[in-house]
Order: structure tokens, then sequence, then C-alpha cells
């Protein structure tokens, strides 16, 4: 499996500095590099210390790029070709297949590291979170212990009107660094019951340990299982931890109307709630409302605010209540992350969003990397677009590394490196 450094076009040979727009008169300069192209669906990304990065590709698997550039593969899909090993119940189908990957914080001790992916086992399928220990010389991963096993997954089987199998798959794995428990991100799966329900694992954020089991601070309402963190999600995505308080903010990704940042607070609800007959809705396509009434191509932007939110303040009006809505938009928010150091100047402790632009009809709009400054109480954001270049594509992964820098994964195969100046 061969990685190397990609020239974007012929000016990309040589790192290039973007310029901060008016609107972002306080940016820094960046400079921009391809640090990997070539690849199938880079879907997460995890760094070490010294700069070795583990990536996770959708439909393929783990792998690692070590400080010197070379890329080795790790574990691979069912299927997959030039990995030293893989898992035959691990498959790729729709949005669901190897997704988030994180490194034990403890890493220099035990070499563990933490991989979500959909499985077979048992049929038609479900999502697991995956424990593995990684080689001395990072050739293999050994010790597969499947610390979540129950995680909701959207099956082929299924006359579901919106979407294909593996849809609002969730898929983030973060580790805390002020708790120092796992969190993990599931989406509803477009079943109605799901984002409510005290006992199915969709529609949630988790909070475990390194065994899976769950948080002692967990504070679910009585009767749900107590791994949940918070509950009523519709497809969060992305999950990062505020600098200075290590507050959970989730980046969701919502209907055709509305994409949402909220600042979570455990044993929280969402809010969001598609099933038919909830807060005087009527039927609905497979009893999931959670396109209704606005799956209507042409209705006016306007008009949008009528429709139901992700978070339903009018059933549950103890909700959190997000920071921001995408101003009546849904483009497809992902992963999100803190900014932090006096590199970035202004922008440090600020938050960036992955968007991968998903218009009406699935057509791209505003694909991007939105800078957040959120609120200090978390229940407002001033949102702001990083200058990037416009054929960059859907931004599924931001993290920062350990030398500062933004990576950015996107998912026509390249994982960017935007450095301050």
């Amino acid at each position: 499996m061969k990685r190397h450094m990609a020239l974007w076009s012929l000016c990309a040979a040589m790192a290039f500095v973007l310029p901060a727009t008016a609107a972002l008169a306080d940016a820094p300069k960046l400079k921009h590099e391809q640090v990997l192209d070539g690849l199938e669906n880079p879907w997460d990304m995890a760094f070490l210390e010294d700069g070795t990065m583990f990536f996770t590709e959708k439909c393929k698997g783990l792998s690692v790029r070590l400080p010197s550039g070379d890329v080795k593969p790790l574990y691979g899909m069912k299927g997959s070709s030039g990995y030293p090993s893989t898992g035959d119940d691990l498959f790729c189908e729709g949005q669901a297949g190897m997704q988030g990957v994180a490194v034990d914080p403890n890493f220099s001790d035990n070499r563990t590291i933490y991989v979500y992916s959909t499985s077979s086992n048992p049929a038609p399928g479900v999502n697991r979170v995956m424990r593995m220990k990684v080689s001395d010389d990072f050739s293999n991963v050994s010790d597969r212990t499947d610390i979540v096993d129950d995680i909701a997954y959207k099956p082929k089987a299924t006359n579901h009107p919106f979407g294909g199998p593996g849809a609002h798959n969730g898929g983030r794995l973060r580790w805390n660094p002020g708790d120092g428990y796992l969190y993990v991100t599931t989406g509803d799966t477009h079943n109605g019951e799901v984002p409510q329900s005290p006992t199915i694992i969709g529609g949630k954020v988790l909070r475990i340990d390194r065994d899976g089991k769950a948080a002692a601070e967990n504070k679910p309402p009585e009767g749900f299982d107590k791994r949940i963190y918070t509950y009523g999600h519709r497809n969060p995505q992305g999950i990062a931890f505020r600098p200075g308080t290590n507050q959970p903010v989730t980046a969701e990704h919502g209907p055709w109307h509305t994409d949402e940042i909220t600042a979570l607070v455990v044993g929280g609800n969402a809010g969001w709630d598609p099933r038919p007959n909830t807060a005087g809705r009527g039927d609905c396509p497979d009893n999931y409302c959670g396109y209704m009434p606005n799956q209507m191509e042409g209705v006016d932007p306007k008009e949008r605010s009528k429709f139901m939110s992700m978070t339903d303040l009018e059933a549950y009006p103890d909700a959190m209540k997000p920071a921001w809505n995408n101003n009546q938009l849904s483009q497809g928010t992902s992963s999100a992350a803190f900014l932090e150091g006096d590199q970035w100047g202004d922008w440090d402790g600020r938050m960036v969003v992955g968007v991968m632009g998903i218009g009406f009809g699935g057509t791209p709009v505003g694909q991007r990397i939105d800078v957040v400054k959120l609120s200090d109480d978390g229940m407002s954001a001033e949102v702001e677009s990083l200058p990037f270049p416009s054929a960059a594509g859907r931004f599924r992964s931001v993290v920062q590394g350990p030398d500062g820098s933004l990576y950015a994964a996107v998912d026509e195969g390249v994982i960017h490196k935007l450095t301050p100046q």
C-alpha cells in the first residue's frame, strides 16, 4: 500500500499561503500542504505526540503514517488487500464502515487504539467499538477486543423512503482530556424510535471507560442504558472538548433545514424525536418524520423556520439548546476540533467544524471549514468560514496535530495540512 506526498496542481508542488478574507481580518495566514492523497474515503485521524498519524478509510481499513512519511497498513475490512490482518466481520455499506479512531491517552505504556466499525455479526449488522494493540514496529495490530458491540445500524433490508443502508451511522471517537473517558457518537439510523429510546444505542453520545463500561458520573434518566451521556440526537459526527473546561461540544448533521452545534450537559436530551404524533405531527413515511414536511424540493428558505427543528423545544422544553443552527440550512456538518496555541492568534480556543456541503438532491453546497467562536455559556456562537481552496471537497474529519497544525481529511481522498504562519 504505497502512499506518497501528492501534487495538487502545478502550483501546489510548493506549499502556498492562503490569504485571510476581509471577513476574517484577524485570522492567521495559513500555509497549505497535502499530506496524503490517493486514499479511499478517509474518515478519521488520530495522532501520537511524535506526529505518527493513524487514519481510517471507510471501505478499506486502518493504516498509520509514520513521522518519516512512510505509510503502513494495519487492519483491513473483509475483502481488503494489502493488510497484514483483516476483520472478516467488518464491512462497508453506504455511510457505514470503518470510521472513528482514537489513541489511548496512555499509548506509550499500553500501545492501545480504538476504532469504530460496522460488523456483520450479528446479522444484518451492528456497529462496534474495537480496542486493539499496535505492535512496537507499527506493522500490525493484535488482541482485538470489542468493548461496545450493540450500536444501532441501518440494514439494507428496509423500505425506508429516505437514504440507503448504513445511513445516519454516527461514528466519532474522542477521549476527553478532562475526565479521561472515551466518548462515542451514534446516529439515529433513520428509525423514529431510536433517538429517545432508553435502551437502543443510536442517536446518543456514550461516555465509557477502556473496557466499554459506563462512566460512573453519567446521569441518564432512570431506566436508560448507563453508558448514555446524552440522548435525542440525529447524526452527531463531530465531538470536541472546549479548552479550559473540557465541556463536550457536538457538531450534528441535521435534516434539510438545520445543522447544529451544541454544548452538551450530562444526562441532557438533544431534543430530536422524529416519531409520528409527537408535538402534534401526523403520519410520516415509514414512521419517520425526520424530513417532514420539508422533503419537498423548492421550499422557500424563508419558510423553513416553520419546520420541525432538530432540537424540538415544543416537545422537549428542557432540551439542550444549540449554540448555532446553520441559518435554516443543512449542509452536512461532520467532524469538529478546538484550535489551541498562540500560533492561532485570535483563533486560539475557537472550534473548527468540517462541512461536507450537501444541498437538495445531494448537490454540493458550501463545502468548507467553519471557525466557531462559542459564547462563554455555550448558548450562542459567531461563525465564519476558513479560507480554503474551492476544490478541497467534502470535509469529513478535522484534527489538530501535535505540531499545532490543523489536518483535514476530505472524502475525495486527500488529507490536508493547514499551518498558521
